[in-house]
């Protein structure tokens, strides 16, 4: 989770250019990002896979107006409210957009094309009928921010104690390039997010790179079983509030639509 979802781009941009605030070409740029092309396949009305620009506009056609993200996990569906295959489907890509409006969900397959030093990966969105029911275990931002705050708090505790916080050159050398890619492209969000969603992302973000890290560090000072199973105990609760963390800022523009219709 070092990278930002393709299905974040998606929604982001996805929800940007619904709601009239980025044209069809920025959008489709924006998603695709480093990546070397992206297309559509499955979806309503086409025999064959579709680009960007043309699948988002059929997805509003379909009734689509707006895009949620899903970042599932073993045991954990976050964002997913069914059927079972759009679940399955999802939970192998870790990652899945579900469309606001329209019972249909889109699951990334990405591949890697090129010779060796000239390699690109080529995405492929899976369109599926998906469940219209409340998504799982989504928090609001307000609620996420909260929960990111007190889970880095008490998992900084409790790694420091087991001797693995993240440190020595590889840690500071992935968070020098974290920290160049942030300020390369300080537009976190598309245009129309609220500046709390940015600031609940980033912090999201910092905290799944350190978890990373953390993993990363080999056993470190956590030599025996028992300090290495409270170092997993301690991750993997402060990474789901992560995850739980970016799911609720990419969908915060859904959160206050519909809290302004109450």
């Amino acid at each position: 989770m070092l990278s930002e979802p393709r299905s974040g781009r998606l929604a982001a941009w996805g929800n940007a250019l619904l709601a009239g605030l980025v044209s069809p070409d920025d959008a489709a740029l924006a998603i695709v990002g480093e990546d070397a092309v992206h297309r559509v396949e499955g979806l309503p009305g086409e025999s064959a896979p579709v680009g960007l620009t043309l699948a988002l506009g059929r997805l509003r056609t379909l009734g689509a107006t707006g895009l949620r993200v899903a970042l599932p996990a073993s045991g954990h569906p976050l964002g997913l409210s069914g059927p079972p295959e759009f679940n399955a489907r999802a939970l192998e890509a870790e990652e899945a957009v579900v469309c606001f409006g329209a019972a249909l969900g889109l699951v990334p397959e990405v591949y890697e094309v090129g010779p060796a030093g000239d390699v690109h990966a080529e995405v492929v969105w899976h369109v599926l009928p998906v469940r219209e029911a409340p998504p799982a275990d989504v928090p609001s931002l307000g609620e996420a921010e909260r929960e990111l705050a007190e889970a880095l708090r008490e998992a900084t505790e409790v790694l420091s104690k087991l001797d693995v916080a993240a440190s020595g050159p590889v840690a500071e050398a992935a968070i020098d390039a974290y920290r160049a890619r942030a300020e390369h492209g300080r537009e976190v969000l598309a245009p129309g997010y609220p500046p709390r969603a940015v600031r609940v992302l980033e912090l999201a973000r910092r905290v799944a790179l350190l978890v990373s890290l953390a993993y990363g560090k080999g056993h470190g000072g956590a030599v025996s079983a028992g300090e290495m199973a409270a170092r997993a105990e301690a991750l993997r609760p402060v990474e789901r509030t992560a995850r739980r963390a970016q799911v609720a800022a990419y969908n915060s523009i859904l959160e206050e639509r519909e809290r302004g219709a109450r």
